[in-house]
């Protein structure tokens, strides 16, 4: 096998391969033998018509297409191995001499890894986080764990109030007539949830237990149903049941139901307050962290080929199936439920898809220019906590990973590096 590379614009690049004729037989009689067994002849056995009279028969391109395909599949192979090229997406075949007795001869062309030219990524203004947390802060977080721990109690002696969990038969009407798919019976609702169009549900606020009542509404313009759209309609509303939370009192028996660290109410204000604290400071990080390296990613220049991009987009697309499909949903179903496409979906990657490879690219570009280097004690340090989040012996996870897996790892721990630089050079503003 010879190659020759060419360089085009953008980071793209042309492979020529040229496999030898004397491989070009050898392909050609694989082909041969593996096809041998679907073809038959008139006076010969299945399977067992010579080469020769195959070709005669169908021509000497009938093994073509077979020999092709194993040629390319192992001389790109090779090619890529040998181009010394970063070769960021799927090659571009094409196939330009192919000849029983010739040498045969593709292309194959390929995006490489763009080079990056830096621009400012030290002394980059980022927003003042403030991490004070407020009293009315503090009481909204107890009020959503009094919320999660209360207890739900039926409603006998009064109407239907706001945040109610009622259950109701409805049946809708325009112009008199009732409308399809504008029924429901025994219908669950909460009253403020927007589960309905709007004006529904508040009217429902001072309905009694089993008395009719009737709920005027106007369909919105753009309501998916366009033959309702934009229609006034009368809803017929019987309420059969309304429940409601009964919130848990804020004292030493509830704090010490919801926490493990407090004993009194004043004990769990003061944990609430600091658990409130540290994930303000961490979601100040990031948004720090975030600012910085869009700031980063801005300053420099890329010429980013559009096939690594596709391919980015693709291994999302493939990434957002498979947990699709961990759901129970093929990506078909999912398709047809949305009414989005494959096409619609892959356009929709894109911009992420760029997004994040300029990202890492610029990360990676500042690892070289601070020589940011990860240690084997740092390697070491990371896997055990990687371990200890699985709990696991660290020696066992060893045993999962290849020295590409650790390799891979080092340079994410660089890149993370790279994003602390960054970050603590940047200007509080």
């Amino acid at each position: 096998m010879s190659l020759q590379v060419e360089k085009l614009e953008h980071n793209m690049a042309k492979l020529t391969i040229e496999v030898s004729a004397e491989d070009v037989e050898k392909a050609l009689q694989a082909a041969y033998l593996k096809e041998r067994s679907k073809i038959s002849l008139p006076g010969f056995r299945k399977g067992k018509v010579p080469r020769q009279m195959i070709e005669k028969m169908y021509g000497p391109e009938v093994f073509y297409d077979e020999a092709a395909n194993h040629m390319i599949s192992e001389a790109y192979g090779k090619a890529y191995d040998e181009c010394e090229l970063e070769i960021t997406s799927q090659p571009k075949i094409e196939v330009t001499q192919l000849e029983k007795g010739k040498p045969f001869i593709f292309t194959a062309e390929v995006a490489v890894k763009p080079e990056v030219k830096l621009g400012e990524y030290k002394g980059l203004k980022v927003d003042k986080v403030s991490t004070r947390v407020t009293q009315k802060e503090i009481d909204e977080e107890i009020d959503r764990e009094r919320e999660r721990n209360a207890r739900t109690i039926d409603v006998t002696d009064r109407a239907v109030q706001d945040k109610d969990q009622i259950v109701l038969d409805f049946e809708g009407f325009v112009d008199g007539e009732a409308f399809e798919g504008g029924k429901g019976e025994n219908y669950p609702l909460t009253i403020g949830s927007g589960s309905f169009i709007p004006g529904f549900e508040e009217q429902l606020i001072g309905a009694e237990i089993e008395k009719e009542m009737e709920v005027n509404v106007k369909f919105p313009e753009d309501y998916q149903a366009k033959e309702l759209a934009g229609k006034d309609a009368v809803f017929k509303c019987t309420v059969h049941s309304i429940k409601t939370k009964e919130l848990p009192e804020l004292d030493d028996e509830f704090v010490s139901d919801v926490s493990e660290e407090s004993e009194t109410v004043d004990q769990y204000k003061a944990e609430v307050k600091g658990k409130i604290k540290e994930r303000k400071e961490r979601e100040g990080k990031e948004k720090k962290e975030n600012q910085a390296v869009e700031q980063a990613v801005e300053n420099a220049e890329i010429d980013l080929p559009e096939p690594m991009v596709d391919l980015q987009a693709r291994q999302m697309a493939d990434d957002f199936a498979r947990r699709i499909m961990q759901q129970g949903m093929s990506i078909e179903q999912y398709f047809q439920f949305t009414g989005l496409s494959e096409e619609k979906m892959m356009e929709e990657l894109k911009p992420q898809a760029e997004k994040r490879i300029r990202t890492r690219l610029v990360l990676e570009a500042i690892v070289a220019a601070e020589n940011i280097e990860v240690s084997d004690e740092r390697l070491e340090e990371e896997l055990k906590k990687m371990a200890d989040s699985y709990q696991m012996e660290v020696d066992k996870l060893k045993e999962f990973m290849g020295e590409n897996e650790k390799k891979q790892m080092k340079e994410d721990i660089a890149v993370q590096d790279a994003v602390t630089l960054i970050t603590e050079a940047a200007v509080e503003g």
